[in-house]
């Protein structure tokens, strides 16, 4: 029989006691059993918190398109939001106090769209106005109030540099699971300046943002997947001609 090396025994041995320890503890350690959470993935979950961060801010920057749903709360107001997005424009719904309208927007030129009932509660001006705005694409004027408020729902760059701020000391949270795809959990102040979960898997884009404050959750998704925004026909769309409501 060949004699085992002492050197190699003791090493073994301390292996195998750490271990016990660790098991004990109710910790996992690579190499004694446990899975490396970071196995296979694209190693930004080794990295600390404010690399993450910047990683994945470049990551969406960088992107040609982006999805996101879910809620945001801005000046006491929520909006409910189902969004695409991509540099030349966007568009999807937004729900608010129970009315939804349609936002497009092609270029510079915005366009809103809802239906009589809508037009009804946001008081639109005029005999017949409602009716007459019904279904229809409205064009929003770049000077009109409702043009700043809206389009930045439209507007990728600038709303992605919004959202994806955490407030405070940053950290990271664990790994954890989006919908089946691994993530990297980053915090500002341990959670009270929101969270967000990064993909370990691919490239590092951001896939739900939990907003510091109770301000709303959003999941992003279909990363860089390119989807068509094109004006609508003339018989489409109608100029409102009055200041169109913003709330």
């Amino acid at each position: 029989m060949t004699a085992i090396p002492q050197g190699r025994t003791r090493r073994a041995a301390l292996v195998t006691a750490i271990c016990a320890l660790a098991v004990t503890g109710t910790a996992v350690l690579s190499g004694c059993g446990g899975e490396d959470p970071d196995a296979g993935t694209n190693g930004v979950g080794k990295l600390p918190a404010d690399r993450i961060q910047t990683k994945t801010r470049a990551a969406a920057r960088a992107a040609s398109a982006v999805r996101l749903s879910g809620t945001v709360v801005t000046s006491g107001r929520t909006y409910q939001l189902d969004m695409r997005l991509k540099a030349d424009g966007g568009t999807g719904s937004v729900t608010s106090k129970g009315a939804t309208f349609k936002l497009l927007r092609v270029g510079r030129q915005l366009y809103m769209k809802a239906d009589a009932d809508f037009w009804n509660q946001a008081g639109a001006k005029g005999d017949g106005a409602a009716g007459t705005l019904n279904g229809k694409y409205v064009k929003v004027p770049q000077k009109d109030p409702a043009y700043k408020k809206f389009s930045g729902f439209t507007d990728k760059d600038l709303l992605l540099d919004g959202l994806l701020t955490l407030h405070g000391a940053l950290g990271t949270d664990g790994h954890h699971d989006d919908a089946g795809t691994r993530t990297i959990r980053i915090t500002g102040d341990k959670g009270s300046g929101g969270s967000l979960d990064v993909s370990l898997e691919g490239t590092p884009y951001p896939l739900r943002l939990v907003r510091a404050g109770g301000a709303g959750t959003l999941s992003f998704s279909d990363w860089g997947k390119d989807f068509a925004v094109a004006e609508p026909a003339k018989g489409e769309t109608v100029d409102y001609g009055q200041q169109l409501p913003t709330s």
